[in-house]
């Protein structure tokens, strides 16, 4: 068992015992979009990699306190980079490349970053932001010069468990996004947890590899994917983007023994049509969230393995995950599991007050024992009254709404934020999607309040059709469909039909700017009103 207390402590370790054993794995494909070397990279390859950045940035003067901004999508120079600077107690931001200057002159501002790593292609723009920040950092191109950090030399410390790893900035979908400071013990311990959670998610024995589409800067591929492949000693092979159409060869050429999945993956999946490789593969489990229920089990039985639904967030890292390793699973349902001993949960009504079995209501989580806080987040920087909000009542709010059954499972509803309030009824609107997003003619589907001067909200639904001419017609074709599905109410009020929705980098739906984006699509008139096709059904 490891007593490392760093994140670069733990990979030195690991390294020495694994060798040759192949670390990252870099498939033709991603090599060719990103313009690098293909093939595996061994445990030794990437600690002489990292050894050599972490001489020349000790060299530099990085030292303990120093931030580095990371905007290089998923190449291994992150992971290098990443490793070498925690050595040193430098902390790292790593920056999502669909930002745009206002957005990286804030997060440069706001985290204090000393110096970023970009893409060659992103320099200029990166340098721009800096200096509109007033904050005129060195920015240095992937496996380019080492400039000396802004602000000047510092003393190189490790630190230990408590110390600063990364700033994780979350989306910002309400306001300016906050940024998460993650310790290193909130690293260690998603290795960890991954490590020994078992039941479904089975990562023992040699030969363990896993495949990610999910990018570096988001929690799930930084500290699960990565730190459960380090922990344990296995590959990890990482896709530049989810691309459906080679999913399956990606799948077979990287070896994967587990993956992850999140938002339409699945869906896109069963869409295209079966074939004799569908279960080609030797994958023993998928790990994610946002399955369509219903195709939960027509994916596994086509498949042939099991897409465990999960629960986390970037506040909780695995400090408070919940996930649904353990059967009986709950399948066709929104079920993700229930809390492990190791975690505490509450599920909170409006009035504040316990809800009922099967009632929503907000989840509340901590960690059980002597710190509450144990592998979450440790605070969002600069920002004590939102943190201190966060953890009301010693609770961590999450601000999702759950249910709980009579088992004692867990079900999803929806973030307490997408709840429409309808004529004094609550309609998730991840729930009103899944329905909509079964229509034939439905390629995938956005549901968002707008607001009614009767009924206080109604709904609105944006949708991508399988084919073009989508008109007035087909807008009350679904929403008679609609009616035959769920309760008249949570039924579409009104219809726009679009060529794309506003998604994050992890292919969710983008709330905040699907918010806005209704509207604007209001404002311009491009929505077919169908409040009068909506009555109840005898």
């Amino acid at each position: 068992m490891t007593t490392a207390t760093t994140v670069y402590a733990r990979f030195r370790e690991i390294a020495l015992q694994r060798g040759e054993v192949g670390f990252l794995n870099v498939l033709p494909e991603t090599a060719e979009i990103y313009g690098i070397a293909a093939g595996e990279i061994s445990y030794r390859a990437m600690f002489e990699r990292v050894e050599r950045w972490r001489t020349a940035f000790a060299d530099h003067g990085y030292g303990r306190g120093h931030r580095v901004g990371l905007l290089l999508q998923n190449r291994p120079v992150f992971v290098e980079l990443w490793f070498a600077l925690n050595a040193l107690g430098v902390s790292v931001v790593p920056i999502n490349p669909d930002l745009r200057v206002s957005e990286l002159e804030y997060i440069i501002a706001h985290s204090e970053m000393n110096a970023a790593f970009v893409l060659a292609k992103r320099c200029d723009e990166v340098e721009t932001a800096a200096r509109q920040a007033g904050r005129p950092i060195p920015v240095a191109i992937d496996g380019g010069e080492i400039p000396v950090p802004f602000g000047g030399a510092r003393a190189a410390n490790a630190g230990d468990g408590a110390s600063e790893c990364a700033l994780l900035y979350t989306s910002g979908t309400t306001g300016q996004p906050k940024g998460c400071v993650l310790t290193n013990t909130y690293f260690l311990y998603s290795g960890d947890w991954y490590r020994d959670v078992g039941g479904l998610i089975d990562l023992s024995g040699d030969g363990v590899r896993m495949l990610t589409p999910l990018p570096l800067f988001h929690m799930n591929a930084m500290a699960v994917s990565l730190m459960a492949m380090l922990t344990v000693g296995g590959s990890l092979t990482m896709l530049d983007r989810f691309h459906p159409r080679s999913w399956w060869k990606s799948v077979r050429d990287s070896r994967a023994t587990c993956l992850h999945y999140l938002g339409v993956m699945p869906s896109m999946l069963m869409s295209a049509p079966p074939t004799d490789d569908d279960r080609a593969h030797s994958v023993r489990f998928g790990f994610g969230a946002g399955v369509d229920r219903l195709l939960h089990a027509p994916f596994e039985e086509r498949f042939g393995f099991p897409l465990l639904e999960a629960w986390a967030m970037t506040e909780t890292g695995s400090g408070g995950v919940i996930a649904a390793n353990i059967e009986p699973r709950k399948i066709g349902t929104s079920c993700f599991g229930r809390p492990a001993p190791e975690v505490e949960v509450r599920i909170v009504g409006d009035d504040g007050r316990d809800a009922a079995a099967g009632m929503p209501g907000e989840l509340l989580v901590r960690h059980a024992g002597a710190d509450p806080r144990f592998g979450f987040f440790r605070e969002y920087l600069k920002n004590p009254e939102a943190t201190a909000e966060a953890w009301k009542d010693g609770w961590l709010h999450t601000g999702d709404i759950v249910s709980r059954d009579a088992d004692g499972d867990l079900h999803f509803v929806d973030r307490k934020k997408n709840v429409i309030r309808r004529s004094g009824e609550n309609i998730a609107a991840v729930e009103v999607e899944s329905v909509l997003n079964r229509h034939p003619a439905i390629r995938q589907a956005a549901v968002a309040a707008t607001p009614d001067q009767v009924r206080g909200d109604e709904v609105a639904a944006v949708i991508i059709a399988e084919n073009p001419g989508a008109d007035r017609a087909l807008a009350e074709d679904i929403v008679r469909w609609s009616l035959e599905q769920m309760a008249y109410y949570k039924a579409p009020g009104w219809i726009s039909f679009v060529d794309q929705l506003p998604l994050t980098a992890t292919e969710k739906i983008q709330r905040g700017g699907l918010k806005d984006f209704v509207a604007r699509l209001m404002r311009d008139g491009a929505f077919f009103d169908l409040r009068d096709l909506k009555r109840r059904q005898e």
